[in-house]
């Protein structure tokens, strides 16, 4: 089965989504842009691991026309970005996703266990059993209670980091979550 993501009239989902479900996972509807192929992973290379900042601006138009789109056609009321680490924000001088959002993007998840391997040098199995990354930063629960969300990172791998967010935000309330991603 080719993977597919579910519409009114084709309820077919992807693998993983298969196995996200499964597990008794709310679906998160993802939507990416493009698939995570070769010219990508160079482009993330040289974007996200070497900080080349001035890389931001190469999708940036189309990441914001998704993600307006993405707003508008499921309602959502917050777009929050998967966070980098203290650390990392330090030694790369940005979070690689926010350069892509709209200015009504929030902070709302914070990263508290940075004692984990980075993801790029996990496999499949590593990455699906990391433990939960996040937590929600100090008096934002109040604004995700009762709100559709949608999480943004840059490249859904396992949809692991996506889900540990998702777990984050219903735990606090969110009424509704779904993700989107440069590629997949």
């Amino acid at each position: 089965m080719a993977d597919s993501i579910p519409t009114a009239s084709s309820p077919l989902i992807c693998l993983d989504c298969q196995t996200w479900q499964n597990q008794g996972y709310h679906l998160l509807g993802h939507q990416a842009l493009y698939v995570y192929n070769q010219p990508l992973r160079e482009y993330m290379s040289r974007y996200k691991f070497m900080g080349d900042y001035r890389l931001a601006t190469v999708f940036q138009k189309e990441m914001r026309q998704m993600l307006r789109c993405s707003v508008k056609d499921k309602q959502i009321d917050f777009v929050i970005p998967i966070p980098v680490s203290k650390e990392r924000f330090l030694q790369r001088g940005f979070n690689q996703v926010n350069p892509w959002l709209l200015r009504s993007a929030k902070d709302v998840l914070e990263i508290f266990n940075h004692s984990k391997v980075d993801q790029s040098s996990l496999d499949r199995a590593g990455r699906l059993n990391t433990p939960q990354p996040f937590v929600i930063a100090a008096k934002q629960a109040r604004l995700v209670a009762g709100k559709r969300v949608l999480v943004v990172d840059d490249v859904y791998t396992t949809g692991r980091t996506l889900y540990h967010a998702a777990d984050c935000l219903y735990q606090i309330g969110a009424r509704f979550v779904s993700s989107a991603s440069l590629a997949r």
